[in-house]
């Protein structure tokens, strides 16, 4: 524990407190979600500690269900993505051939159009549901991670332990499992933090949009849209949410770069002994 670097306790501290917002909101929370207890974007203060929004509920509540609303989503939408991308991009590049041509290609296509747009484009026409939302956003960001788990398994697929493998005559899906992917993690890992704050950051852009999380439920993009009249004012309403997302993205950064690093010098390690 001591050898862990302040810049990683910091990005560990943070996350965590987003975490235990989010796993216990309705403990913590001081009011209910759409709960009306004050007037109209009311400053700070010991009952309301963050003021109150647009409609007079505790911004701090909303802020707390918020965390819950937007990191369930974010880490679901992940997932999906990627677990398709890799098991997708480590096939084609263990496979190869047409069936990687053909994949490789299908992935180009979907890339070529503006993620953000797509989603719009799909969300508009699908019913609002919080499935649709983590399976769109989980398959269009799954190009990206397809993309890199391909780039690294084509790296590691040529290496002289995967072809002692073939030759014992392990079958595919055991060189993907026990070749390829733990000698890939290290860069996945990285990509991991990454792909998760873009999820975030997706989010929150669609719930601004008016095509995420739909009232009264809360999220910190869409809190940004309720309350962006407010900056004229010099209401920080606005900006407390989009703080959030803000400092979210750095705490998590801050511990991917550190388990990227522990991750190689592991490798490292074990290869020089």
């Amino acid at each position: 524990m001591s050898r862990i670097p302040v810049s990683a306790w910091i990005g560990l501290g943070s996350t965590s407190v987003f975490v235990f917002a989010a796993l216990f909101a309705q403990l913590i929370a001081p009011y209910g979600l759409s709960e009306v207890v004050g007037e109209v974007w009311e400053p700070f203060s010991a009952a309301h500690w963050l003021g109150t929004d647009n409609l007079g509920r505790d911004l701090l509540s909303r802020m707390i269900f918020g965390a819950q609303t937007t990191l369930a989503i974010a880490a679901l939408a992940t997932a999906v993505s990627f677990s398709l991308g890799a098991i997708l991009g480590m096939t084609a590049a263990v496979i190869g051939g047409w069936v990687d041509q053909m994949m490789s290609r299908g992935v180009d296509l979907l890339m070529s159009i503006p993620t953000l747009i797509f989603a719009l484009v799909v969300l508009s026409v699908l019913p609002s549901t919080v499935l649709t939302l983590v399976l769109v956003m989980g398959i269009l960001d799954s190009t990206r991670v397809y993309r890199l788990s391909r780039a690294v398994g084509v790296d590691v697929n040529v290496m002289e332990f995967v072809e002692a493998a073939r030759l014992r005559g392990e079958g595919r899906w055991w060189i993907i499992s026990r070749e390829i992917l733990p000698n890939a993690l290290a860069t996945l890992v990285a990509e991991l933090g990454l792909r998760f704050i873009f999820m975030v950051l997706f989010l929150s852009a669609l719930s601004f949009l008016g095509l995420g999380i739909q009232p009264p439920q809360a999220d910190w993009g869409g809190m940004v849209k309720e309350n962006k009249d407010g900056i004229v004012f010099g209401i920080p309403a606005a900006l407390i949410p989009a703080g959030a997302i803000a400092l979210l993205a750095i705490s998590v950064n801050l511990v991917a770069d550190w388990v990227l690093n522990r991750t190689t010098d592991l490798k490292g390690g074990r290869s020089d002994g």
